[in-house]
């Protein structure tokens, strides 16, 4: 299953075709309008060789003192073609294999080499509208005479247009068929690769649920920080806050009895879902108690966030002290909150 579709072979080998048309027709124009040129002046760039009004552009170019453009001067165009040969024939041999893996290749390589020629033609632009020679007959300071890249810019009083051309389009579109051929070809193997392993991947995950439901721990309250599930508001106080852990590990965390009593009232949670209900230690802020662990205290002296002016101790002796301190009363978990 390591092979492409048919379909996708069929557009592989109209590829090839096309980039051996751009052999033949130029790939970018740059026009130049005028008033004293009023049909205008055409460079038309080849993959080997430039075409078009070059010899005036060239007489124009002198009284600016840009150098003149002759192909020979470009090795470029000594390459190009054999570039372009080089994909063609590499885009037929994926056609004919139908091997994925070299689908990969070719179309990374052809869109380096996208980005790479634009680069490319950039910095002659660049070099070709900078580096003007000093003694030309007309000198503007400040001025350059970099055509654009891609679309419209003034020089002086000409228009400068820059678009692709025949063969500029041709590898556009053959650059767009090649990355949509890559993308869907890689979809498809990801669903082919998905469906072998769907056995696999659901053991994995429902280990995965198993392993965070089992080794959930109560995570200590941040005072300023964590917010209470229930009244939305930011915890100040931690020595009265309290959370539960679900069967699926997820923690919910409260800034009062009062508020988690509310939260389990309102069955956001079923009971059956909670693995466990844990509250602040009032003398030890940093660790929270287990349900079966906790003995509370209930007083109005408190003052809790949400006046459920309840707190959960380790041990006898810590409410008794306490008791020194504050007027209230020891009650089970059921009757707290009544």
């Amino acid at each position: 299953m390591n092979n492409i579709k048919n379909w996708m072979r069929v557009l592989l080998v109209i590829c090839a075709a096309g980039l051996i048309v751009t052999l033949f027709t130029p790939i970018w124009s740059i026009d130049l309008s005028a008033p004293q040129y009023p049909e205008g002046l055409t460079l038309y760039i080849h993959a080997g060789k430039l075409a078009g009004d070059v010899e005036i552009i060239n007489g124009l170019n002198h009284y600016i003192g840009m150098k003149t453009l002759h192909a020979n001067d470009f090795i470029e165009f000594t390459v190009l073609p054999y570039i372009l040969i080089f994909f063609a024939v590499l885009y037929l041999i994926t056609a004919v294999t139908g091997k994925r893996k070299i689908l990969y290749t070719v179309t990374i390589l052809f869109i380096l080499f996208c980005i790479i020629a634009m680069v490319d033609f950039w910095r002659w632009e660049y070099n070709y509208g900078h580096n003007l020679d000093e003694n030309a007959a007309i000198k503007v300071p400040g001025m350059a005479y970099q055509p654009p890249l891609l679309g419209f810019k003034e020089l002086l009083n000409f228009g400068a247009y820059s678009f692709p051309s025949i063969g500029g389009f041709i590898i556009f579109f053959v650059a767009l068929i090649s990355v949509a051929c890559y993308f869907l070809e890689f979809k498809r193997a990801r669903k082919i690769k998905l469906g072998k392993n769907t056995g696999t991947v659901a053991m994995i995950l429902l280990l995965c649920i198993s392993l965070t439901s089992c080794s959930a721990k109560p995570e200590p309250i941040v005072a300023g920080k964590d917010q209470c599930v229930d009244c939305k508001m930011t915890i100040s106080d931690v020595k009265f806050s309290a959370e539960i852990i679900s069967k699926k590990g997820k923690i919910y965390k409260f800034d009062d009895v009062h508020c988690l009593l509310s939260f389990m009232k309102k069955k956001e949670l079923d009971t059956t879902d909670v693995k466990g209900y844990y509250f602040t230690d009032f003398n030890n802020p940093k660790e929270l108690l287990h349900l079966n662990e906790a003995i509370f205290f209930k007083s109005d002296d408190f003052k809790s966030p949400m006046s459920g002016n309840t707190a959960a101790f380790s041990n006898e002796n810590a409410v008794t002290q306490i008791q020194e301190h504050f007027k209230g009363e020891k009650i089970k978990w059921p009757g707290v909150g009544n």
